[in-house]
């Protein structure tokens, strides 16, 4: 299944704010069996974010948007996606008494402004937000399935873990893609990658070379119907790896400097002391 994600917020194309949304959504997808084909920062105009979702549409099986729910003139996402799929937004009653709950429990006055924050159309189903006002949408339409999530992160982590993300591993079946990352020190990008080009040149697994601030990273990706069958097709490629450039790995997937040379002198005895001066602190 291919998926594609749009950022929406003029502030992220301003360079205002870092969009470190789209990378925790793409993340995550993979082990989900869904493939991201593109990621889009899209400014806080309708015409723009009509246009991209229309695109979207076109080519992705399942979108997934961040930002433009709030109660704002330039919240917009729900008027696009009512666009695209040429439905009408309209008050959805349960929707306003719950935003009237959340102010009324916080002893806050509820702005008029708010009132969109509960419109819907009719192919959306909310997306309960425990963590603010804004509730995130569940669309499905002719085979294509939009999931529109707030921007703020914390927002968006908590509707991810609890509501998105097992409603996809519930409803998604197929392909599952997994990842495993070669970390290397000590040895130049055109130099690894003379090493490994046995290894190199299939589709499936995929074997990638990227240069990094802490080194060379290899990242095989595999897909298969199950997991373990795609670790299984990782397995060769891995020990050939390490066969060849063993010498200069550091590391594996989530390990940093930090904590391989912490686990290595605490898994050899050694303690380590730190003197600092000149700095105040610093």
């Amino acid at each position: 299944m291919n998926g594609e994600i749009l950022a929406l917020g003029t502030e992220l194309l301003m360079g205002e704010l870092t969009d470190t949304n789209s990378s925790y959504i793409a993340s995550r997808l993979p082990h989900l069996g869904i493939s991201v084909q593109h990621i889009s920062l899209i400014r806080d105009n309708l015409e723009d974010l009509t246009a991209s979702l229309e695109l979207a549409l076109s080519r992705s099986d399942i979108i997934f948007t961040t930002g433009g729910l709030g109660p704002t003139h330039d919240d917009i996402t729900r008027e696009a996606i009512g666009r695209v799929l040429n439905e009408d937004l309209k008050i959805d009653p349960v929707l306003i008494e719950d935003l009237k709950k959340w102010f009324r429990q916080r002893g806050m006055p509820m702005s008029d402004a708010n009132n969109k924050q509960a419109m819907r159309i009719p192919s959306a189903e909310a997306i309960p937000n425990s963590q603010g006002t804004a509730p995130g949408w569940w669309v499905e339409k002719n085979g294509k399935v939009i999931v529109a999530m707030p921007g703020p992160p914390g927002e968006l982590y908590n509707i991810w873990e609890h509501k998105v993300a097992p409603r996809l591993k519930a409803s998604i079946s197929g392909q599952v893609i997994v990842t495993r990352n070669i970390k290397t020190i000590n040895i130049g990008e055109s130099a690894l990658a003379e090493k490994i080009l046995p290894f190199t040149g299939t589709e499936n697994p995929y074997l990638g070379i990227y240069a990094k601030r802490d080194g060379v990273h290899l990242r095989i990706i595999s897909s298969a119907s199950t997991e373990a069958k795609a670790r299984k097709m990782i397995a060769p490629i891995e020990k050939g790896i390490i066969q060849s450039v063993g010498a200069y790995v550091w590391g594996f997937d989530e390990d940093t400097p930090e904590k391989v040379a912490a686990e290595s002198l605490l898994n050899n005895g050694y303690s380590l002391a730190v003197m600092e001066s000149c700095t105040g602190g610093l």
